[in-house]
């Protein structure tokens, strides 16, 4: 028995988060509602068709920002007067390419290298709402419209971090933003100290050509199973979740029902991509895409996962100024759009 529980607990860590999770709802589907399972399956199916052309988009477009080496452009973004490159740290960590894997890292090279502490602010809490990819992928799933106001609302959160950052920082309580021990970023560091030229035609070198197939790859299996999630999760939500309990909480458009999915985002969020389903399906049940804004600029930034790495990456001011900005943000986001969309 000790040896099967051993083999268990390391299959266990061996299977991806998300593949677990899957198999976890369907078995418990099993258990208890055996019919849902094959609706579940038929709506997760459908689902990622529906969706498969904005997927393969935005698997091109993520991959070839890898392959031409379009990251590095990040580092214009630093330069000239603390004001300026608040600005376009908050475009750049809007529209860049990054992941959420290789911001910590890149955060902790800006910080240590002298980068001021506003600039990367701005770019930290717009980068994890928007880039290419999300842009079509919320363009595919909740409209044109939607994903204009969401690259909105991650270009204004940064500016509302970065000069919000700078206004605080006569007060003494950002002189030491990082934590100690805290490297210089490894690896990720590069593309601020040594900033290689763009090749925008990457098909003519080999070893380009290798990372846009191998990014490509990583991305469709990255998006294809997070989004599966997220269409099965949907799914027993729309069965499951009564409409007027969903309304009765987050129906509204006033500032009640924003703060409430603000808050409700933090522990609820999956990620950027699983949760757009998710916010679509809520909307068709009563939701406000206002409130369905806030949600997704709050959880993008103040996930449990995501704050977790902050945590571990700053001290306890700039962690908190971090998780105010991020909150700030998101009622602000979530109140403009409601008057938008």
């Amino acid at each position: 028995m000790p040896t099967l529980v051993a083999s268990l607990g390391r299959a266990s860590r061996r299977l991806d988060p998300a593949l677990m999770t899957i198999l976890t709802v369907l078995a418990a589907l099993a258990a208890v509602a055996p019919s849902q399972v094959e609706e579940t399956l038929r709506f997760a199916v459908w689902s990622l068709l529906d969706a498969l052309p904005f997927l393969l988009l935005s698997v091109a477009v993520a991959a070839y920002a890898k392959a031409t080496g379009a990251e590095n452009l990040i580092a214009k973004a630093f330069q000239g007067r603390t004001g300026t490159m608040v600005v376009f740290a908050s475009l750049m960590g809007a529209l860049s390419p990054f992941c959420s894997c290789g911001v910590i890292p890149l955060i902790a090279a800006m910080l240590s290298m002298g980068v001021p502490l506003p600039a990367v602010m701005a770019f930290w809490l717009a980068s994890p709402l928007m880039d290419p990819s999300m842009f079509v992928m919320t363009a595919g799933t909740l409209g044109t419209g939607f994903a204009v106001a969401k690259t909105a609302a991650a270009i204004g959160i940064g500016l509302l971090g970065g000069f919000g950052t700078l206004a605080l920082t006569g007060t003494g309580l950002f002189a030491e933003p990082l934590r100690a021990g805290i490297g210089n970023g490894g690896c990720a560091g590069s593309k601020i100290r040594n900033p290689k030229q763009v090749v925008w035609r990457f098909w003519a070198e080999e070893g380009r050509r290798s990372a846009f197939i191998s990014g490509a790859r990583d991305n469709l299996l990255f998006l294809g199973k997070w989004l599966t999630l997220a269409f099965v999760l949907e799914s027993v939500m729309l069965a499951y979740v009564p409409a007027d309990l969903v309304a009765s909480l987050v129906g509204g458009s006033g500032p009640v029902p924003v703060m409430v999915a603000t808050l409700v985002g933090i522990p609820a969020y999956l990620n950027g991509y699983a949760a757009l389903p998710l916010v679509a399906g809520l909307i068709e049940q009563g939701m406000a895409p206002g409130v369905g804004m806030a949600f997704l600029v709050g959880g993008g930034v103040t996930s449990i996962p995501a704050m977790i790495a902050v945590f571990a990456l700053a001290r306890p001011p700039v962690f908190l100024a971090y998780l105010g900005f991020a909150v700030l943000g998101a009622i602000a986001s979530g109140l403009l759009s409601g008057l938008v969309l």
